[in-house]
């Protein structure tokens, strides 16, 4: 397989959609290009692709060798970058069962030539389905990183989330709060509109951590859609900064298991 360069593989995850994911993903990407690291993102969501519009690769091919039939990502804001969404059209609709979307996934995976890179980023679809058990079985990740929203409903399908990772015995990095105060851009005034601190009871009954709050705020949404993360776009304002420091605590936990030589204990539910 094209991954046996690749230092940690780390799955961005949720048990719902809507929560903000894939913008979790593709920031925390490009935070840690920006700290110098080589860095890979794939999207593993086969149905619903969202990685090249967010990356402003919408309309972009990657080159594959006629020969060997090897894909090569392509190349955005310093991160290498594959998805299912160049291959297709961003409007056709990939009617698929459970086993064609885990082999299209074991396809991106060892088809890929990603060379060497220090963390591959893995934005997978939400739930606990085929795509979840297809990268557990093919790969040895070096955990997951839960996001969710603060509100119940969010919660319940997170916490599915962690004990699916750890059934497979995949260790949980950490959660990402997100979409926890949403900041008014006329007046700057906070409002928790998905109510709050639902991460932290939920990581605590989970015995892990929040390793970092993101606000609702327009100009995530406005940078992602543009193709411009915010991280890239504004590295230097608030919102940007904590992708910045998830970046930061991301590396020092894998840097320190690494050293260690030891797995963030699976606990087991």
């Amino acid at each position: 397989m094209s991954i046996d360069h690749i230092d940690a593989i780390i799955a961005i995850a949720s048990g719902k959609g809507g929560v903000g994911k894939s913008t979790t993903a593709v920031n925390l990407a490009v935070a840690l290009a920006q700290s110098g690291k080589k860095i890979g993102l794939l999207d593993a969501d086969i149905h619903g692709p969202s990685i090249p519009r967010m990356l402003g690769l919408a309309d972009q091919k990657p080159r594959i060798d006629s020969g060997s039939k090897k894909i090569y990502p392509l190349l955005a804001h310093g991160i290498q970058c594959m998805s299912m969404g160049f291959l297709v059209p961003e409007s056709e609709a990939m009617v698929w069962r459970g086993p064609m979307v885990a082999g299209a996934l074991s396809q991106l995976l060892s088809d890929v030539t990603w060379g060497e890179l220090d963390v591959l980023v893995v934005d997978m679809p939400p739930g606990t389905g085929d795509a979840q058990l297809t990268l557990s079985q093919k790969v040895n990740l070096a955990g997951a990183i839960m996001v969710t929203t603060p509100q119940d409903i969010a919660l319940l399908d997170c916490q599915k989330g962690v004990q699916m990772f750890r059934k497979v015995h995949v260790p949980i990095l950490g959660m990402v709060e997100n979409m926890g105060q949403f900041i008014c851009p006329h007046c700057g005034g906070e409002s928790a509109i998905f109510s709050q601190g639902g991460a932290a009871r939920l990581a605590s009954t989970c015995q892990t951590e929040v390793l970092a709050k993101i606000p609702l705020d327009m100009s995530i949404r406005e940078h992602g859609d543009n193709g411009t993360p915010i991280v890239a776009a504004s590295p230097s304002c608030p919102q940007a900064i904590s992708y910045i420091n998830l970046a930061h605590e991301v590396m020092s936990r894998l840097q320190t298991l690494s050293k260690r030589k030891i797995s963030i204990p699976v606990i087991k539910v």
